[in-house]
């Protein structure tokens, strides 16, 4: 810790996400050692003590608190880890920028756009570093396909699609809202697949293929009503249980996009496949090491898809990691991440996506969900550089 400076976080929220951000900033400086700054693991809030309490003393956080407006304002706090969920990061991160506090906030941005549009003003007027964790951009293996069609590879690319598939929630036993289940209260979370799922692959998808211009989408809830489990009652289940929509890209291309939590058999597949006018490339979570590639100028006797193992040092990231064909997992995306903000702060550039950079996956979000209500194409109105 010598020489280094002492960045001191706050982090709000104690569930998965809070698991998988604390593990980051814990491993950053055994990976990660020139970077000059330091998280330091300052203090944790529940709005339940007793899980506050615990997940301090598991993850070595120096205190806990039950109330994030008392923590917010505290001098030996330097940047805000929005782990809560969604209906309350406009809040918290309005608050947060006010305090000229650094801003890493949990994916999506906010549950509308108007929600988070504040959010960006607030950053951007008290000028303090922000990000927000679409940690999927920090695969190796995906980061390697930006290389390959910024690179120019593919050509001129013609379709995207991609999808996230889950089955969790196949079941009309399963209460909504409440703890743990908050991603199945509108209230709350503001969406269904839409805001959870597809946000991801709609910030990868710009991220790699550049703005998405117009959408038209379908939704389904499958379960119209479930017991809520804070107040017990039975009530209108207001999320999207299944989205699938198409799209125009900026760049002329096609896309297709399909987030369901009702495939059974599958827990967490995400995967995407870009078709370009030279090759394609192809991912997906499940073997999220390797990057499929066909490169159609290859001689006609060998053409074929190739499966490129993402493992080596000239690879991205992996030099920080292992030897040659050790893979590494899910939690290293957040470690990238992290290491990733912390170099901005050397560099002084913006870490992206940042929170203006987010409100344009909030943007296509929100007219995929007015597509589907109004059963009409919307436009996006992203602007994405």
């Amino acid at each position: 810790m010598t020489n280094k400076r002492q960045v001191r976080v706050a982090m709000i929220g104690t569930g998965f996400m809070a698991r998988a951000h604390s593990n980051a900033y814990k491993r950053l400086g055994d990976f990660f050692p020139e970077l000059q700054h330091r998280p330091i693991l300052k203090v944790v809030c529940s709005r339940r003590e007793e899980k506050a309490r615990s997940f301090a003393e598991q993850w070595g956080y120096e205190s806990h608190a039950t109330d994030w407006r008392k923590i917010i304002n505290r001098s030996d706090i330097d940047a805000v880890d929005i782990c809560a969920p969604n209906d309350t990061h406009a809040e918290i991160a309005i608050a947060a920028a006010a305090a000229g506090k650094m801003i890493l906030c949990e994916k999506p941005l906010a549950r509308t756009v108007a929600e988070a549009q504040p959010m960006v003003d607030a950053v951007e007027k008290a000028g303090v570093k922000n990000t927000v964790w679409y940690n999927y951009r920090r695969v190796p293996a995906v980061t390697l396909a930006k290389q390959v069609i910024d690179s120019g590879k593919l050509g001129r690319i013609f379709h995207y699609r991609a999808n996230f598939l889950q089955d969790w929630t196949i079941n009309p036993d399963l209460p909504q809202g409440g703890e743990a289940l908050w991603r199945l209260d509108n209230q709350t979370a503001g969406s269904g697949v839409t805001g959870d799922l597809l946000a991801h692959c709609i910030d990868t998808a710009m991220w790699l293929n550049g703005g998405i211009k117009d959408v038209s989408a379908v939704t389904e809830t499958f379960i119209k009503e479930r017991m809520h489990q804070e107040t017990g009652k039975v009530q209108q289940v207001g999320i999207d249980d299944a989205c699938i929509f198409h799209c125009h890209f900026d760049n002329g291309s096609l896309g297709l996009f399909e987030a369901t939590r009702y495939a059974r058999g599958q827990k967490a597949l995400y995967s995407l496949e870009i078709n370009g006018e030279h090759a394609s490339i192809r991912w997906d979570l499940h073997d999220q090491n390797r990057l499929g590639f066909f490169d159609h100028s290859d001689d006609s006797l060998v053409r074929g898809w190739r499966s490129v193992h993402v493992s080596d040092s000239d690879q991205p990231y992996i030099d920080r990691w292992w030897i040659p064909g050790v893979c590494i997992g899910y939690e290293h995306t957040f470690v990238h991440h992290a290491a990733d903000f912390f170099r901005s702060l050397e560099t002084n550039e913006p870490c992206s996506p940042t929170f203006r950079e987010a409100q344009e996956t909030q943007k296509v979000c929100e007219a995929v969900l007015n597509s589907a209500a109004s059963r009409q194409w919307q436009d996006t109105g992203v602007n994405w550089v």
